[in-house]
């Protein structure tokens, strides 16, 4: 997308929008010293290339760089959402609910490794009390997730991953590159002073088109990792269940509408986190990949991929930090089964509901693994749709 090579010149398979902003220094004006300025050439030889890679194409790399990163930082989502429900009230035991089951269910529900110190045998079974099913860390979510529920479960959700990974990716990155371009011609042209800011502005519109288009697949991902299923033997349900499951309560045909309506349960939390996410994240991501690039040059692949992780785990750190307690807020309203209460629920409310019950521990829950998770997601996913931009432009030019 963006980068700066040595002397001032512009790789051609990145937008020429780069060599018009630095958004550590403002816009290039005419008349700025030759090692700061790109050529009018070099500039049109810039935008042609841009202009070569067509939505598909953007669409294309970006989805599959979601896909690989959806895959790898899955279990770190699963621990978030974990510490986050939990927080929240969800309880993973349920010894009541499957009293009526028999013993072997109620066993099953208290089911420990057998490397527990705390564990007790009853049957085949080691079983533990109630409070080793409390998560105390993102390990511990690992360990007790593995112990009690088995290794596959920490990837529990990724079909929704990535079935929302995607088409969000797919039209964020490719959006944002538009948007970008879009308005950085306009600024350059009419508000020079307003350039540097473009990024921030262009990454939050293509967030929020992303966010709503996609927020149904969000609310599914959520509970499925929120939950765990105290049935033995029973496959919790995947996505589309999930879906069905939320809309399946209606009392009367008059509510239908509304029942549509909870598919986009915590759109507005959802849309308060990742705006702002976007906008912290492009506007760190930008200069300093820039400068990475300056320094390491563009002339492999090998450069494009190094500099553009680096640059993408630093800022998609410091915004899932920032963005911590929108996050939680998000969680907590899409776990709310009730539909009535999810509806009547606001974002400010849950805020401050959460400072009242949890003060700043409970609004930055979850804070470690959402962090952990984001850093390298943002790095493979801005690193891998670079590398495949800058392929298919070789392409192009061979």
């Amino acid at each position: 997308m963006v980068g700066c090579s040595r002397g001032g010149g512009l790789p051609a398979w990145m937008t020429a929008a780069a060599a018009r902003v630095d958004l550590t220094g403002g816009a290039a004006m005419p008349g700025t010293a030759p090692s700061q300025q790109v050529s009018s050439g070099q500039n049109q030889a810039a935008v042609a290339a841009e202009k070569e890679l067509g939505m598909g194409e953007r669409a294309l790399s970006a989805a599959a760089a979601a896909f690989v990163s959806a895959i790898i930082v899955n279990p770190l989502d699963v621990a978030k959402t974990r510490l986050q429900a939990q927080a929240a009230g969800v309880s993973y035991y349920q010894p009541a609910q499957t009293a009526s089951l028999g013993l072997d269910a109620i066993l099953y529900d208290f089911r420990c490794s057998p490397s527990c110190t705390r564990g007790v045998i009853l049957g085949s079974e080691p079983v533990c009390p109630p409070d080793c099913f409390q998560y105390k860390g993102t390990l511990d979510v690992f360990l007790k997730v593995v112990r009690q529920e088995g290794f596959g479960r920490l990837w529990r959700g990724t079909n929704a991953g990535l079935a929302l990974a995607v088409p969000t990716v797919g039209i964020y990155l490719p959006c944002y590159d538009l948007f970008r371009n879009w308005i950085e011609d306009f600024t350059r042209s009419n508000a020079p002073g307003l350039t540097p800011y473009v990024p921030l502005v262009a990454g939050s519109a293509a967030r929020s088109l992303a966010c709503i288009a996609c927020s149904p697949i969000e609310l599914a991902r959520t509970r499925m990792q929120a939950y765990k299923e105290f049935r033995p033997g029973v496959k919790p349900p995947g996505m589309w269940k999930t879906l069905l499951g939320i809309l399946s309560p209606p009392a009367s045909s008059s509510q239908n509408a509304q029942n549509y309506r909870v598919l986009w349960t915590g759109v507005g939390a959802q849309l308060a986190r990742d705006v702002p996410f976007s906008a912290i994240c492009w506007s760190t991501l930008e200069p300093i990949r820039r400068k990475l690039l300056g320094i390491v040059g563009e002339g492999d692949a090998a450069s494009v991929l190094g500099a553009n992780f680096a640059a993408g785990v630093v800022a998609g750190s410091l915004a899932a930090g920032a963005t911590c307690p929108l996050d939680v807020a998000k969680t907590r309203r899409q776990i709310e089964k009730d539909t009535q209460k999810a509806m009547k629920m606001t974002t400010r409310q849950t805020l401050a509901d959460i400072w009242s019950s949890g003060g700043l521990k409970g609004l930055f829950t979850g804070v470690g693994p959402r962090v952990a998770r984001a850093g390298p997601s943002v790095g493979i996913v801005v690193s891998f749709y670079e590398v495949v931009k800058y392929a298919l432009h070789q392409r192009h030019m061979s």
